[in-house]
């Protein structure tokens, strides 16, 4: 088994272009001001546009020339998002692109999301379109976040044959390297000696022993910034197996980890000014003789005993020996992301990141964040009135509780009895697209990434 990491392209080359010696030119048309940019234009150009269906509504294009040559004119709604240009580079003839008008960063952020293809497996059947980044949008911050999105969705998008547990501490490994940072990894039975009995138990039966990487970088003498995320390579249920439909996607259930590693890659690339921690427990839910069983009862890094009622709620069990972990050294906050419940997608969609958090000033601001990057967050309740759903009469508390109401809540609260901690955020997330949009492709997806990042920038400044 070959555990190299995940070769993402650099998106600086296939979305962006440095100096181009002739781009295209692009300019924005607000479809409200459609008509009145038509009747500005000569006869012959109105008429090839009309020949185009070109109406100025997001995503269309069309091409035009004038007096200093060739250009494109692409519709707009006038809002600041992802979508505003992320259409564009998969749609646009190949080629190098300049932009006439003024925009965000987070426009020409879209561009270099829009360029997405996952090509390990298979060549794209053509080259997206490069744009030339105006010289008043940040160029380092674009491309970093963009290569941060883009590893994110390589690592979903990568199949449990080339993403198990070993391939993911070759991720998090070439990280550390690759920023300076210090790294160490827990494997197997080593995990009993920490005393994480749950992630050891649902690794287990695995060919792949079940680990626990942890990254650390930055000055110690910096705001500590803790990341956790669900780690499980593959999930097929355990003894209490999926149905073949439930199955088919579980590739992805290591979305969480996927997205602390690209919002790691980010915080340490843009050299914010914190005691970064990532911490990923790994593992793949396998099925074997030595697998563990519903009626068992694990013993955890916090030394509460966990009853298992369903093994195919084993995400909370990895995520609780790590949440565990990551309150001892008592950092500022702490993140985990994690695929965990189809309760969550039931109530809010597979678009919107359900967000669980114990401190209300923490979640508002995350809210606003997310709506200012267009990376929408929804705060779900924890409401401590269904704690009664998670109560075992034989362990501490039980992982699944037998109720079909507030799954994901009832997930939530299991979480928190791990945290001992007044700035916790939990986000049950997707981490999937299952349609394409503007910037946003179906396949992996980072999800609750650029919203956070907005935060930690905001709240502890650049370096």
């Amino acid at each position: 088994m070959t555990t190299e990491k995940t070769q993402t392209q650099s998106i600086a080359d296939t979305a962006f272009v440095v100096a181009p010696k002739k781009p295209i030119r692009i300019k924005l048309i607000r479809t409200e001001d459609f008509d009145q940019w038509l009747t500005s234009l000569a006869t012959d150009a109105q008429s090839w546009v009309q020949r185009q269906n070109f109406a100025a509504k997001p995503s269309q294009w069309a091409s035009l020339d004038d007096s200093e040559g060739e250009m494109v004119v692409a519709g707009w709604d006038g809002a600041d998002n992802i979508a505003s240009l992320g259409s564009l580079p998969l749609s646009l003839p190949e080629g190098d692109y300049a932009l006439l008008d003024a925009v965000s960063d987070l426009q020409v952020t879209g561009w270099g999301l829009g360029c997405y293809q996952f090509t390990r497996y298979k060549k794209p059947d053509r080259q997206a379109a490069r744009l030339l980044i105006p010289a008043d949008n940040n160029a380092a911050a674009i491309i970093n976040i963009c290569t941060a999105t883009c590893l994110t969705r390589d690592l979903i998008n990568t199949p449990a044959q080339d993403m198990a547990p070993s391939h993911l501490e070759a991720e998090v490994a070439a990280l550390a390297e690759q920023f300076d940072a210090h790294y160490q990894v827990t494997r197997g039975d080593e995990l009993l000696d920490l005393e994480c009995g749950a992630l050891h138990a649902v690794g287990r039966a695995a060919e792949d022993a079940p680990r626990l990487l942890d990254l650390t970088w930055g000055n110690p003498d910096h705001p500590k910034v803790t990341l956790v995320g669900k780690g499980v390579t593959f999930d097929s249920g355990g003894l209490d197996i999926k149905p073949p439909n439930a199955m088919r996607w579980m590739k992805k259930d290591m979305g969480g980890a996927a997205n602390v590693i690209g919002l790691a890659y980010l915080v340490m690339a843009q050299a914010l000014p914190v005691r970064l921690r990532l911490l990923v427990p790994a593992a793949e839910n396998a099925i074997a003789g030595n697998a563990f069983r519903p009626g068992d009862v694990l013993h955890t890094h916090k030394g509460l005993t966990v009853e298992i009622d369903n093994t195919d709620a084993e995400g909370r069990l990895l995520l609780c020996d790590a949440l565990s972990i990551a309150c001892e050294d008592k950092p500022e906050v702490i993140f985990d992301y994690a695929t965990l419940t189809g309760a969550a997608r039931a109530a809010v969609g597979a678009e919107l990141s359900a967000m669980f958090c114990n401190h209300d000033g923490l979640a508002l601001d995350l809210h606003k964040h997310g709506e200012d990057i267009d990376d929408p967050l929804w705060r779900m309740p924890l409401h401590q009135g269904y704690n009664f759903m998670i109560e075992s009469k034989v362990a501490d508390v039980v992982n699944s509780a037998a109720s079909p109401y507030a799954g994901a809540i009832t997930a939530g609260l299991f979480l928190q009895k791990f945290v001992e901690h007044d700035r916790w955020v939990h986000f049950d997330i997707n981490a999937f697209n299952v349609r394409s949009r503007p910037g946003r492709p179906e396949g992996g997806e980072a999800m609750g990434l650029r919203a956070v990042y907005n935060y930690l920038a905001a709240t502890y400044g650049a370096a």
